[in-house]
């Protein structure tokens, strides 16, 4: 239980506002203000004990212990490095941002454009910190994680080789800002080495709390560019990448001065007159701060000389600092894809920017509960959660005049990236799409009726997303692992440029009747006490007797705890009315089990529709707790624990409603209250 007390407690907190940019939970229970209070106070440099200057904060492999990677590096203060540190020289600019000997070049084309936007960039690096004022050795900076602001504290200890930054520094020398946002994002991942390797859209994500989108340029819609004009009119942040073929390529520059498997900025899109033609241009900055590209409208090519001055001036600059022109064309020839991190409403203020509407939910897949699996696997693709979402109204500018709501649908794997160290990988991950007229849909209306959209893919990255189209109505939203039984945390959400409805589905109750109450009567006799004793035998007897039910019998476990929860009385047996209700429901329970499965026992993907068949309506943290509690290790449940299951929740169904006098759906209990309704 602990694990759905840790969730209701955490959705306590977001109630609460705590985990909103203006209230940013304290990552590992570390507070900036107190923290730097104390040290001032004593008179010392904060030493982080969370993320010590040792070789485990550095990584787990390449940069693990043993590495001879890691020989020669020291841990430096900035004031150890230069004579004048400053956190930030003026403003955060993109030649701040320059890698070092980390493959974390994704990470910085998301830093890079995050200087783009101030207001952005002001909520992750809080700009009232100094080497100068106050000064303790200490820095904080807050990053999104799954929906919620973390607040994550630094010592400014930081990783050197021969009296230089090791990974990302400024091009000034003596800026150190980014080098210490780069250390803030290692702890919050587990080590720098874990930031090796990545997407732009994950940074882009972490820093901003938008959702995310990738654009594969071989196959690119035919609006790309709209879509691009309309991003960064929206503040949104843009990166793009050449794929590579062979681990030959990464890192390799071709002949136009394109760097193969590095991640890029995107800061410009511009349309220009040249030679009586209209141009589309786009502008991207390559996170190195130089080598740019060399071809048609680069820094000094002669297409310049055809455009306008006014236009000549306001766009070219000759410096050699990573920022380049290039024409949409030669974009989508050259490079292979383009990533657009759309920001929250929250993001945005005032009226430049046009916002888009935001509906998020937060759940889990549990191995036999709710990991049904991807379409493939029809008879458990059902049981994953499901999301509806009501589209009513369609864009003001639609593509080509055909009408639609667009919308974003973003699939988000929690944590994986930080369990790197212990081995965990991302599993492939996607969803599927479906036009709804009622809700819960089961199993047989997924194996006659065809998703309206689906994910582009399933892939094993930590967020699967795609922009839709689709006419107004209501769709049913199922995201899956590709495979069924994989356990893991995800967070999805859904951005329309209209407002829309989303809510997560659970399952409905279904009113099935009591039809099989034939056998008690023989059974019951004149005898009107019962015992667990007694019960047992007269259960086994007729289960002996069953060849479509595979059970070694009811235990006298099993026994006693039907006898208690229908003991009314105290007495510790049933009389002639308690043993009619448990035998009308046991006969009941033995029709569902046959109907669900004919093997004669049922898996844990079975069990779920068979407590749903009884008319019980729960929702998944409540579907993990059963299968954990009444299943088999190879997650079968024998006819034994369905029985006990089911009459424990239809004692609890019962007792809550009688309790539940004005029908408000909360009670209160005091402790014996509680004893009394779980012993």
């Amino acid at each position: 239980m602990s694990g759905i007390a840790s969730k209701l407690q955490h959705n306590r907190e977001r109630s609460h506002g705590i985990g909103s940019n203006s209230h940013a939970v304290k990552y590992l229970n570390q507070d900036y203000e107190s923290l730097r209070r104390s040290c001032l106070e004593g008179g010392r440099l904060f030493e982080d004990d969370c993320f010590e200057a040792l070789p485990s904060s550095l990584g787990y492999n390449e940069l693990g212990p043993n590495s001879y990677k890691i020989r020669g590096i020291t841990w430096k203060r900035p004031t150890e490095l230069c004579s004048n540190p400053k956190f930030i020289v003026e403003n955060a600019t993109r030649t701040d941002i320059c890698q070092g000997a980390l493959g974390d070049c994704w990470l910085l084309a998301a830093i890079a454009s995050l200087t783009l936007n101030k207001q952005v960039l002001s909520r992750v690096v809080p700009h009232d910190q100094s080497f100068e004022e106050n000064y303790a050795g200490i820095f904080h900076f807050e990053f999104w994680q799954f929906g919620e602001w973390v607040d994550v504290v630094v010592d400014d200890r930081l990783p050197t080789r021969d009296g230089k930054l090791l990974f990302v520094h400024s091009a000034e020398g003596s800026e150190f800002w980014s080098a210490l946002l780069e250390k803030a994002y290692a702890k919050l991942n587990g080590c720098y080495e874990a930031l090796s390797g990545g997407s732009t859209t994950e940074g882009f994500e972490d820093f901003t709390g938008g959702i995310a989108e990738r654009h594969d340029l071989s196959r690119a819609d035919p609006h790309l560019f709209k879509i691009i004009k309309k991003a960064l009119d929206r503040g949104s942040l843009l990166g793009c990448s050449i794929d590579i073929t062979s681990a030959a390529d990464s890192e390799a520059v071709t002949y136009r001065k394109l760097v193969k498997g590095h991640a890029y900025s995107v800061t410009g899109a511009e349309q220009v007159e040249y030679r009586g033609d209209t141009v589309q241009l786009i502008r991207i900055r390559n996170p190195w701060g130089q080598v740019e590209w060399n071809g048609a409208w680069s820094d000094t090519s002669s297409e310049w000389r055809y455009v306008s001055d006014d236009d000549r001036r306001r766009l070219t600059n000759r410096a050699e600092d990573g920022e380049f022109w290039m024409s949409f064309s030669d974009f989508l020839r050259q490079y292979s894809r383009l990533e657009i991190c759309n920001l929250t409403p929250d993001a945005l203020t005032g009226d430049e920017y046009k916002k888009w509407a935001e509906s998020e939910f937060e759940d889990t897949w549990r191995k036999g509960v709710s990991a049904g699996g991807c379409r493939n696997y029809p008879n458990s693709f059902w049981m994953n959660p499901q999301f509806v979402i009501k589209l009513d109204e369609v864009d003001d500018d639609p593509d080509d005049g055909e009408e639609g709501c667009t919308f974003i649908v973003g699939l988000m794997q929690k944590n994986k990236r930080r369990m790197r160290k212990k081995g965990e990988d991302m599993e492939t991950i996607g969803f599927a799409i479906y036009e709804v007229r009622s809700l819960h849909l089961k199993k047989n209306f997924f194996l006659y009726n065809c998703s309206a959209a689906r994910s582009e893919t399933f892939i094993n990255l930590r967020e699967v997303c795609n922009r839709f189209c689709l006419p107004p109505g209501e769709y049913l939203i199922i995201p899956s692992t590709f495979e069924p039984n994989k356990n893991g945390d995800f967070y999805m959400r859904v951005f329309s440029e209209k407002q829309a409805d989303f809510q997560y589905v659970d399952i409905d109750e279904d009113d099935i009747c009591d039809r099989f109450k034939r056998l008690f009567e023989k059974l019951a006799g004149h005898d009107v006490e019962i015992s667990a004793f007694e019960l047992q035998r007269i259960l086994n007897r007729v289960l002996v007797k069953r060849d479509d039910i595979k059970t070694t019998g009811f235990s006298l476990s099993t026994c006693h705890n039907m006898v208690n929860l229908l003991d009314k009385d105290g007495s510790g047996k049933l009389g002639l009315v308690e043993f009619k209700i448990l035998w009308a429901k046991i006969e009941k329970f033995l029709h569902i089990l046959t109907y669900t499965d004919q093997s004669g026992c049922m898996n844990s993907s079975e069990m779920r529709m068979a407590v749903e068949a009884a008319g019980f309506s729960l929702n998944n943290p409540l579907h993990q707790i059963i299968v954990a509690r009444y299943s088999e290790p190879c997650l079968t449940i024998d006819f034994d624990n369905f029985v006990c299951c089911l009459i424990r929740l239809g004692m609890l169904f019962k007792t809550f409603k009688t309790m539940d006098k004005d029908g408000s759906g909360v009670i209160e209990l005091g402790f014996m209250e509680v004893m009394a309704c779980f012993c």
